[in-house]
């Protein structure tokens, strides 16, 4: 009898030890239990799916799981940002976005989501800045000189843009509204078509996003008269801020980051922060956006909450003042 209590008692003991080891290691309770699906509001092939793709991989390498990008194009990214709101708070699923996030509640007359009250913040990965290119045949070498010959020919000089209430358009718009100019967005589908227009000379002026702009400029095919951040690129540096070039003040940036619905546990947005943290801060990662013409950031979650606020507002000022609507 003594024995068989020993036994019991050794028994208990051990069960409770492995219980607190497995807890102290993370265990049952370890994020993420299994597969992450990465919902990416825009089709396959463009640069927030270029971006959201790098992330991801790197993600699951840190993790031991799967983060697995589910491309849910439509509506300029409502769609699958819709989807990404409406599932289940675990962790289990997250968003990948960008700009779109914030400009398209002053773009459309409704969206199916609040940027704030439907998503927890993780991390702001990168800006993805525009390059202010013009046709080699249009007598302009700085940003002075576009505004002058824009003043001087207004509403008659088009900038060519990946589609209506995309980070092109509204760049052209915002440098309209600070410089009082009116160049006139001619809309195209997708970055491809409208590279095409560019070079063509339908519309000769454009702000490209930067990783696309470096092989046409390169070639004299395109002429980059400034940059669109707030400081010069990395990948471009004898190329000044449109700031510096005669516009104080102006700046806009594509950016992309990582978002999951509201109520996702806090742990789980504190854990994935750090990864991407620590995946932005690599040497390979920042060569790597770099070499792309890309900012890194992976900043905190609420760096990432004071961006989200700040884009919302500044862009809602803009929409309205040029009047720019998809719907």
């Amino acid at each position: 009898m003594m024995r068989a209590r020993a036994i019991a008692a050794i028994a208990l003991l051990f069960t409770a030890c492995s219980a607190l080891a497995q807890r102290s290691t993370g265990g049952e309770h370890s994020y993420p239990r299994g597969l992450v699906r990465v919902i990416l509001p825009f089709p396959a092939g463009g640069g927030v799916d270029a971006a959201g793709r790098i992330l991801a991989q790197k993600l699951a390498e840190a993790l031991g799981k799967p983060f697995v990008i589910e491309n849910r194009g439509g509506a300029n990214g409502n769609i699958g940002t819709e989807a990404a709101a409406k599932s289940a708070n675990d962790g289990a699923t997250l968003l990948f976005t960008g700009a779109g996030f914030v400009t398209n509640p002053s773009l459309y007359k409704s969206v199916p989501y609040d940027p704030v009250r439907d998503f927890e913040p993780i991390s702001l990965m990168a800006l993805g800045p525009n390059v202010l290119v013009v046709h080699p045949s249009l007598p302009v070498k700085s940003v002075k000189d576009l505004i002058a010959l824009a003043r001087s020919q207004p509403a008659r000089i088009g900038f060519a843009g990946s589609g209506s209430g995309s980070t092109p358009h509204l760049a052209g718009e915002l440098f309209n509204v600070m410089a009082g100019v009116q160049l006139v967005h001619v809309p195209y589908r997708g970055s491809g078509p409208a590279m095409i227009g560019l070079l063509a000379r339908e519309a000769p002026v454009m702000f490209l996003p930067a990783i696309n702009a470096g092989g046409h400029v390169a070639t004299g095919r395109l002429r980059a008269i400034a940059v669109t951040s707030r400081e010069r690129l990395q990948a471009m540096p004898d190329l000044p801020t449109v700031s510096e070039g005669g516009l104080p003040g102006y700046e806009s940036s594509q950016w992309y980051g990582l978002l999951a619905p509201a109520g996702t546990p806090l742990d789980v947005l504190n854990l994935l922060n750090a990864q991407v943290a620590n995946i932005m801060q690599s040497a390979d990662m920042k060569t790597r956006m770099t070499n792309d013409g890309l900012v890194p950031i992976g900043g905190s979650r609420e760096q990432f909450a004071a961006h989200i606020r700040s884009e919302t507002e500044k862009w809602a000022r803009v929409i309205s003042a040029s009047g720019a609507r998809v719907d």
